[in-house]
């Protein structure tokens, strides 16, 4: 990737719309900005941006293609020369009308303009980067805005973008290169008046300094959730009731119910917006707990992917049949954890017409009760107790999602960075007492790790990754 080739792209979405902005970023920006905005075959030749007007500000032009003299649209044009731009290269811009017509005429124009090329992925963004307009948490920031479906990823996002992330992570950077300054002073001059054992001075300050990184690191991944949506999966034995929730709680026929066992044979994954919060909700095949049944690939297949997802869940909705209460099925025994709400369905097939908050639901059974969230009866059908359950799933995702002052992890990206300078102040712990050379190498690639983050240490794969997810003409 070259950043003395001029790109240009659609930086607004596809599709016809009243406006659309092609953006245009290089050393050949406003040379290209000059050769549109002329008709060639008029024999006025434009030599000077101040023949556009002056820069950031929104002019009326008509715009020409620079080889056939065609009218290609009447249109706002600006420019914004380098640092103070986007890119901080020279940008300019064309709004113009968004009919796909005008939008292709316009960029076919510019790609017959020498030094011009169509951009890829991430480009614009890319050359922020690498002229310092932002770090790579901003860019990464950028990029969830842009994608942002609720208020609260839109929320994180933004926060992330003032900086509030790339802050956290420099100031634990910074304190960790300072270390490392003193134990490297005690290394390479040891007969300097400098303090006895550096390395013992430094470790309760590193130990503190893990600890804080530990405690970010273990937020039940609160910020990857909130960017990527807070898995709910529904699991429960065959014709429980499950693809019923799922219809009941997305108010659709999404699911295929039947009273025939094992019609969900693999996950099925509905997105929503509860309260502003982005959640997966992920019905599943059902779990059989007669281990001698015989059961055929496909259903096998369905039940182990059903499996992984309760086990990646980050909330659990266990259903179990009221006819079946307080029974637990020995299969689903190993979910009646923190993470899990009990949901009794079917209590209209209770005998004597017991009613729904009937005490039955609510019995001690041992210690399971004690571990679970909650215990819920419904009727999904008569949408007896979906309220409840409605209201139980959305306080738990609002105290499990809701933003806090402290920044939190928002990729695995970040989470493995972060684990890995754990790992090396762990050594620290080791080699500070016997090797003093061995100990500032533990703070130096600690504090390298932190630097991948925010592009601090410039990784060129880790680059690539990073912005190969931004679409076209950002």
């Amino acid at each position: 990737m070259s950043f003395s080739e001029t790109i240009f792209a659609l930086a607004s979405g596809a599709g016809t719309a009243g406006v659309a902005i092609v953006r245009i970023s290089g050393p050949y920006a406003i040379k290209a900005l000059l050769q549109i905005c002329q008709n060639p075959c008029a024999g006025k030749v434009l030599s000077d941006i101040t023949a556009i007007g002056p820069p950031r500000t929104a002019l009326m032009r008509t715009i020409y293609c620079p080889t056939t003299g065609a009218n290609l649209d009447k249109a706002l044009v600006m420019y914004f020369l380098g640092p103070f731009s986007f890119t901080g290269e020279d940008v300019a811009e064309l709004h113009v009308h968004g009919g796909k017509a005008v939008i292709d005429g316009v960029l076919d124009a510019l790609e017959k303009i020498a030094g011009l090329r169509l951009a890829e992925a991430g480009e614009f963004s890319r050359r922020a980067f690498e002229n310092g307009k932002m770090d790579l948490t901003e860019a990464e920031a950028l990029n969830d805005l842009i994608h942002a479906q609720t208020i609260a990823q839109k929320q994180q996002a933004l926060k992330q973008m003032d900086g509030s992330l790339r802050e956290l992570y420099e100031d634990w950077r910074n304190r960790l290169v300072k270390h490392l300054a003193h134990l490297e002073a005690d290394i390479d001059f040891p007969d300097e008046d400098l303090p006895e054992r550096v390395s013992a001075a430094v470790l309760p300050e590193i130990i503190k300094l893990r600890e804080d990184i530990s405690a970010h690191l273990n937020d039940g991944r609160r910020g990857q959730a909130l960017r990527e949506g807070y898995r709910i999966v529904i699991i429960g034995e065959p014709n429980a009731g499950k693809s019923t929730l799922l219809n009941a709680l997305t108010k659709s026929n999404t699911a295929i119910v039947s009273t025939e066992a094992g019609t969900t044979r693999d996950a099925l994954e509905i997105a929503l917006d509860l309260g502003g919060f982005p959640i997966r909700l992920i019905d599943t095949a059902g779990v059989r707990s007669d281990k001698n049944q015989i059961i055929g690939a496909i259903e096998r297949e369905g039940i182990n992917r059903a499996l992984k997802h309760a086990n990646d869940a980050d909330l659990r909705l266990l259903l179990i049949r009221a006819e079946q209460w307080p029974n637990i099925p020995a299969a689903l025994l190993k979910w009646c954890d923190d993470k899990t709400f009990l949901v009794i369905t079917q209590t209209d097939r209770l005998e004597n017409g017991k009613a729904l908050n009937n005490q039955t639901f609510h019995v001690e059974q041992s210690d399971i009760l004690k571990c679970v969230l909650g215990c819920i009866p419904i009727c999904a059908i008569r949408k007896g107790g979906l309220a409840t359950l409605y209201e139980a799933i959305n306080s738990h995702v609002v105290q499990a999602m809701g933003l806090r002052e402290a920044p939190a992890l928002t990729r695995i990206r970040h989470r493995e960075a972060i684990k890995t300078c754990l790992e090396h102040l762990l050594r620290f712990d080791k080699n500070s007492c016997f090797d003093a050379v061995l100990a500032a190498e533990d703070i130096r690639m600690a504090a390298r790790a932190l630097g991948t983050i925010t592009g601090r240490v410039s990784v060129e794969d880790v680059l690539d990754t990073v912005f190969s997810d931004f679409c076209i003409g950002k």
